[in-house]
């Protein structure tokens, strides 16, 4: 999810070298911002792919089809899942910082009959710490002081607040519980993320893990783990400070859900997604877009599909 980027600056010495960039890019810590229920998570991350402190907007869109009931031959539900956010990255120390997301949810689905359902509103607002436990350390002034390779190791933790409206009667007519703009539960999130650099390549591997509690409507979403890769390289060129294409593997595994303290049948599932995309630097903007695509998935023993997800971005950087 996140990068650093490192430069030897030149001098007159001989034994310099020109200016390069190493970076760290760095899997976005997933998050299921939409409603805390892994088969519609965002899935788009807490951060962007450049290390950059920001204030900024991002739009999330996610494309999904349910039965609308519980046979096999049930029709399919269409359904829009459209997500706002104000988003932030603010550093407290050198190796503390603070990312924080309030969402505002809009979405429909479509019935057979050509009936439909719109909801609306203030999404799970969520706040988490990272500290960095491995420090890339800064190339010197000369040849025998460059480090081609650095690695950079974070954990973090964080929780999500019920400021999202769950209600009961979204979950009519669809197998799919996710159709929510919040989960009415404070739910946990802890994350690590590990990436290595070489010259200006990066590799980023991540995990986290959402602990997710009951609500007061006696409603209980499965607890959610996510995995993912993520390779990337930095472009330089005279109008734009960075183009930073990417491309990987992002991974949800979910646990069955709850309701009145009893199990859901088919409620838990797994999905693969490949992921590619790209982010733009120019001073103090940036701005990036990020495709996901289903590889495999069995999300709600087949009763529920991803189609894809897009996401869009723009920043003001710190």
């Amino acid at each position: 999810m996140l990068a650093a980027a490192f430069s030897a600056q030149a001098n007159t010495n001989t034994n310099t070298i020109n200016p390069e960039i190493n970076p760290f890019y760095k899997y976005d810590y997933e998050d299921c911002d939409f409603c805390g229920c892994g088969s519609t998570g965002g899935g788009m991350g807490y951060g962007t792919v450049g290390n950059e402190n920001f204030i900024g907007l991002r739009y999330i869109y996610q494309r999904y089809q349910s039965r609308d009931g519980i046979f096999n031959n049930s029709p399919w539900v269409e359904e829009n899942f459209n997500t706002l956010q104000i988003w932030g990255k603010i550093p407290v120390t050198e190796k503390l910082s603070i990312t924080a997301i309030a969402p505002y949810h809009f979405h429909n689905r479509n019935f057979i009959d050509g009936s439909s359902q719109n909801i609306n509103g203030l999404g799970d607002m969520s706040i988490l710490a990272f500290y960095t436990l491995i420090t890339p350390v800064p190339d010197g002034l000369y040849e025998n002081q460059i480090t081609k390779y650095k690695h950079s190791l974070e954990i973090g933790g964080g929780v999500k607040v019920p400021t999202g409206e769950y209600k009961r009667s979204n979950n009519e007519g669809s197998v799919n519980p996710s159709f929510q703009v919040g989960t009415g539960s404070f739910d946990y999130i802890v994350a690590a993320n590990y990436s290595v650099g070489y010259e200006n390549w990066g590799l980023g591997l991540m995990t986290n893990y959402t602990f997710k509690t009951e609500n007061k409507k006696d409603y209980h979403f499965g607890d959610q783990f996510t995995y993912g890769i993520n390779l990337s390289k930095v472009y330089n060129t005279l109008k734009i400070n960075k183009i930073i294409p990417f491309v990987g593997l992002a991974g949800e595994v979910y646990s069955e859900n709850e309701n009145y303290g009893l199990p859901v049948a088919g409620t838990e599932g797994n999905v693969l997604f490949g992921r590619l995309g790209a982010e733009f630097s120019l001073k103090k903007l940036s701005a990036g877009v990020n495709l996901m695509l289903p590889v495999s998935q069995d999300l709600n023993d087949g009763k529920v599909e991803a189609k894809y997800r897009l996401g869009l971005h723009f920043n003001y950087v710190l």
